[in-house]
């Protein structure tokens, strides 16, 4: 069975030679194996005729054609399809009742399509573009447990409700303020008891346009869970939310599901950990197929995904497994000084910073962790020199680089175009732009990516400029969990080899783990008062941050990764007691 997709959205048919059908050896012994569409002018390339050879693939000059084989059995699980030489999905998860099913794997492998299906947005074609049926859906489906999901959800005895992905385009949707917004949605009369959990009645009376990324996720979440539903789908809740607002809404969604059916796509593996009972992977060819995988139990799941092979599939889907560190790096940063700082205090808008003095070495990489409203971005920009202190001083030069928190593109540019501004080094295409897989964007317009392609170009325009000091905050948003393990290596990589120093602010303490020699910890009182730490060893870092937030972490005895423990369990009291919250003595 071989696949034949084109990226309509890299495809540039009135900028090229159509390369596709000149270098085409079944073209040029007559078949038409690759034609033109004359409404669209794109090329329709036919899988039956298509060899296979991958010759049009490498002579796309846009990188728009992805070309491979898939074994004949999966033809039966094929489920929808985006037209010819299209997208495709292979099997669907099924969420079961009082159940969290959680659903893990890369950005573009159709867990957005996934999430459509379910909810009855988008009826599936399985591979038929002629026909779009709900009985063909139901004859399909006959004799599985997915025929009466649906016959129940057509029929309209099954509602299900969605919390979207990209909560920042809410303002364009909504008008009014975020009591007006939940009061229209509350069904059960929750509406007062539900914002209180998730801190909500300090911005009820502002307007959806005027609140930031993190109360504009909790302002969804809030009009999801206020929804009287059979099914309640969750993309991506944990964007934009701080650790310990992560957990309560993981805690709130684990609650519903009790007496509901609830499907998560969720990127941070300690959450979804969390609150999963059972997940599926999807797997496949990013922009070309996905397959989703039979579902497993949560820690069963989690490993398997991090171990990269599917045994009962035997399928490898990751080159070598992902594993974690259980013993902390050393105490103390024995490099060169990069810069100091004395003891720090700003005060901004009714809110007020205060920074223990410190110092930053050269070549290290330093996490800052902290609730959102601390004033980690404040401290950012007052390194990066773009704010000023009302007390203490900054000690020593350095030349800074800076990824912002909320990146919004101006101007009509492309991918290429933006890059060229910075360094062309072939060190920044190697260690910088293949990691970050941009090569195959450089033709998209700018206004054109979505969240985590636009995350990867910022981070790749942040590391690409010369400086002594890049200041990356929040750079796992919108990214799935290989790019988030990818960007993590790729930072520290070009930090070693450059001598150059990274001060990353994250919620991800995956992520965070995973990137970073020593910590930097924030607390105070969200929105008032910010107190940071100077940067300290990981193992003092996190049990000081996870002290804070009153939950201890276990380390799965597969991959050494952190994992949250029951409040009140046993080993949660026992590690609280030892003042061990997370790296092991």
């Amino acid at each position: 069975m071989r696949v034949a997709v084109l990226d309509s959205d890299s495809c540039q048919p009135k900028k090229c030679a159509r390369e596709c059908i000149s270098y085409c050896p079944g073209v040029r012994i007559g078949d038409e194996t690759v034609t033109f569409d004359d409404a669209k002018g794109r090329p329709v390339i036919s899988e039956e005729l298509c060899t296979g050879c991958g010759i049009c693939v490498k002579k796309c000059p846009y990188e728009a054609i992805t070309i491979v084989g898939l074994p004949d059995k999966l033809g039966e699980g094929l489920v929808h399809i985006y037209g010819v030489n299209g997208f495709r999905l292979f099997y669907l998860p099924y969420p079961k009742e009082g159940a969290v099913t959680g659903l893990v794997g890369q950005n573009g492998m159709g867990k957005t399509t996934i999430v459509r299906i379910l909810s009855g947005e988008l009826i599936p074609n399985f591979g038929n573009l002629v026909v779009k049926d709900r009985d063909l859906v139901l004859q399909k489906f006959a004799g599985t447990q997915f025929k009466d999901y649906f016959k129940a959800l057509y029929d309209g005895r099954v509602k299900a409700v969605q919390k979207p992905q990209h909560v920042d385009s809410l303002p364009k949707a909504v008008r009014g303020t975020v009591r007006k917004l939940l009061e229209k949605v509350d069904d059960r009369g929750e509406m007062r008891e539900v914002s209180e959990h998730l801190e909500l009645g300090h911005i009820l009376d502002r307007d959806v346009s005027q609140i930031s990324g993190g109360e504009l996720q909790r302002a969804a979440i809030a009009a999801c869970l206020l929804r009287e539903a059979d099914i309640y789908i969750f993309d991506e809740p944990s964007s934009y939310l701080d650790v310990r607002q992560r957990l309560r809404v993981a805690a709130m969604i684990k609650e519903l599901a009790t007496r509901k059916r609830v499907l998560v796509v969720e990127h941070d593996l300690i959450v979804l950990d969390y609150l999963a009972d059972h997940v599926s992977m999807l797997y496949g060819c990013v922009g070309a197929y996905g397959i989703v995988s039979h579902p497993r139990a949560v820690r069963l799941g989690i490993n398997v995904y991090l171990g990269g092979f599917l045994k009962e599939e035997n399928i490898r889907f990751r080159r070598d497994a992902v594993r974690f560190e259980v013993k902390p790096p050393s105490a103390a940063w024995k490099g060169e000084k990069l810069l100091g700082y004395s003891d720090l205090r700003k005060s901004l808008d009714g809110f007020t910073l205060e920074v223990t003095g410190g110092e930053i070495g050269k070549g290290e990489v330093v996490g800052v962790l902290g609730p959102n409203s601390t004033g980690k971005t404040t401290f950012v920009r007052i390194l990066a020199g773009t704010l000023k202190p009302d007390r203490g001083k900054v000690n020593g030069k350095a030349l800074v680089s800076y990824k912002p928190q909320y990146i919004k593109p101006e101007g009509k540019a492309t991918v290429l175009e933006v890059l060229r501004k910075v360094e062309g080094s072939q060190f920044f295409q190697q260690e910088v732009v293949q990691p970050l897989d941009l090569e195959r964007l450089i033709h998209r317009d700018v206004r054109d990516l979505s969240g985590g392609e636009l995350q990867r170009l910022a981070i790749a325009l942040c590391l690409g400029r010369e400086a002594d000091l890049y200041l990356l905050d929040e750079p796992s948003a919108y990214l799935d969990v290989e790019q988030r393990l990818r960007v993590a290596r790729m930072i520290r990589r070009v930090m070693e080899k450059k001598g150059t120093t990274a001060i990353v602010v994250d919620h991800d303490i995956l992520f965070a783990d995973y990137i970073s020699d020593r910590l930097a910890v924030f607390g105070g009182e969200p929105g008032v008062r910010g107190e940071a730490t100077e940067p300290m060893g990981m193992r003092d870092g996190m049990n000081l941050f996870l002290r804070g937030l009153g939950i201890t972490l276990r380390r799965d005895p597969e991959t050494g990764r952190p994992r949250v423990n029951k409040p009140g369990s046993q080993v949660d009291e026992e590690q609280k007691a030892s003042g061990e919250y997370y790296y092991q003595a």
